[in-house]
């Protein structure tokens, strides 16, 4: 399993910080940008008039040249990075297909796993009759590897707070991966049974963490945004 990276202190973001326009700007320079997402906004634009709002959109009124390079879910917070201009788009995007971006979440789930710390070694592909949901598919699935570690177990609550390490990037992989071990995510609209949805207001998943060396400097970059639950 791979190792915790240390957290730099203080954090680089507030955990609540909530400004005007809708997410938290942590790092920029003429390449890219770090930004942190709210729950419940799109990372670009859905079908349907209702669907424009999103972060992409968002952050180009103040950087007219940002580029979306990958998403998280409508309901996951957390740390995004964008590119600026065409040619930074197109090395970062490499650089996520490589798979040389570290990126750990934190999560609250149903139950207590065990053991304490795994991987989740599933292949996933999406449940076409209904879309958006994926599930586990051991014939038609994509390979899809997740690594979790125990931070602490509420006993009163019987739910785990948790690291989450995606060793691959498939659509809803943390989320599918944990309901298919029997802990999903507190608060999941798409996963979670009637009890795990009832002890949260949100999808307890953040993306707190993004690390990965700068596609021009060479310097190593690391984002670090604490949840804020």
């Amino acid at each position: 399993m791979p190792a915790t990276p240390p957290l730099p202190t203080p954090p680089i973001c507030p955990a609540d910080a909530t400004p005007a326009s809708g997410f938290t700007l942590l790092y920029a320079d003429r390449s890219l940008l770090a930004v942190s997402k709210p729950p419940r906004l799109l990372s670009v634009p859905g079908r349907g008039e209702d669907k424009q709002d999103c972060l992409i959109r968002r952050v180009q009124q103040e950087f007219s040249d940002a580029l979306i390079v990958h998403r998280l879910d409508y309901d996951t917070s957390g740390v995004l990075v964008l590119a600026r201009g065409a040619d930074m788009h197109r090395r970062l995007s490499r650089l996520f297909q490589d798979r040389k971006v570290e990126k750990r979440y934190i999560a609250l789930v149903k139950g207590r796993p065990t053991p304490a710390n795994g991987r989740i070694d599933l292949p996933l592909c999406v449940d076409w009759p209904n879309r958006p949901r994926h599930i586990v598919d051991p014939v038609n699935g994509k390979a899809a590897l997740t690594y979790y570690q125990t931070l602490a177990y509420d006993a009163q609550g019987n739910a785990t707070r948790l690291v989450l390490t995606p060793e691959t990037g498939r659509t809803h992989q943390l989320r599918v991966h944990m309901q298919a071990i029997g802990h999903p995510i507190l608060g999941d609209p798409l996963y979670a049974g009637p009890a795990a949805l009832a002890k949260a207001s949100r999808l307890l998943l953040h993306a707190e963490f993004l690390a990965f060396t700068h596609p021009v400097t060479h310097k190593p970059m690391r984002f670090h945004c604490p949840a804020g639950f």
